[in-house]
């Protein structure tokens, strides 16, 4: 019961979140055209629209949401495809709140309590949210190896996106990936670098999975 509240309770909390988001994506100005890096203003509603879906933080969030949401429904849920699912999740989301407190919590400006609340919740709440959840309720086990490899699959596949539509629009989502100001030497290495983290995240959680206890929800089903 414990566990349907709190992944219950997370998802709400995700979706008001993401929902504020693309309503502030909608209101910002559209002119002049603008590309810096982050930036969602300075293009068409669909174009700010593109750019907020275009955020690993969004897609985590996202993710985490769907997984939060199903884990309210069935605390003990299971199967190939949403094991993968879940650690996508997991690793995504913990990440996010990685990179944004050592990376981008200086240089990131949020104004106003739309911006103040709904970065709280994407960057603190959720990855701090979903990672305790996981380390009090479970379920597990529930990641092997080949969960991890599958699991790995979007955060490059998100990279490879970005550096592609970043070639073709001009605008990236975060700083550090601005070939225009970097190079794509240096744009490179900082995504072999993220991919090293993201790596090392999963495996951190491969090996949780393994030593921890297992927790399984017997009244999930009842």
């Amino acid at each position: 019961m414990r566990s349907r509240w709190w992944h219950g309770a997370l998802a709400v909390v995700a979706l008001l979140a993401l929902l504020l988001q693309l309503w502030i994506a909608l209101r910002v100005p559209g002119h002049p055209h603008l590309t810096e890096p982050g930036r969602i203003a300075g293009g068409s509603a669909i174009e700010r629209l593109i750019r907020v879906a275009s955020f690993f933080t969004i897609q985590s969030n996202v993710l985490s949401l769907v997984v939060a949401a199903q884990l309210a429904i069935d605390p003990d849920r299971d199967g190939a495809a949403w094991r993968v699912l879940r650690l996508d999740a997991l690793l995504g989301i913990a990440v996010t709140g990685i990179v944004y407190a050592t990376v981008l919590a200086p240089i990131h400006e949020p104004k106003g309590w739309q911006e103040t609340s709904t970065n709280a919740v994407v960057h603190y709440v959720m990855p701090i949210g979903i990672v305790l959840g996981w380390l009090l309720f479970g379920p597990r086990p529930r990641i092997d190896l080949r969960v991890v490899g599958w699991a790995l699959a979007w955060p490059v596949a998100w990279l490879g996106y970005t550096l592609v539509r970043g070639a073709i629009w001009h605008w990236y989502p975060y700083p550090f990936l601005d070939v225009p100001t970097h190079g794509y030497l240096r744009v490179v290495v900082n995504s072999a670098l993220v991919t090293v983290v993201l790596a090392l995240v999963a495996a951190a959680f491969y090996q949780l999975d393994r030593r921890l206890a297992p927790k399984i929800d017997a009244n999930a089903r009842r």
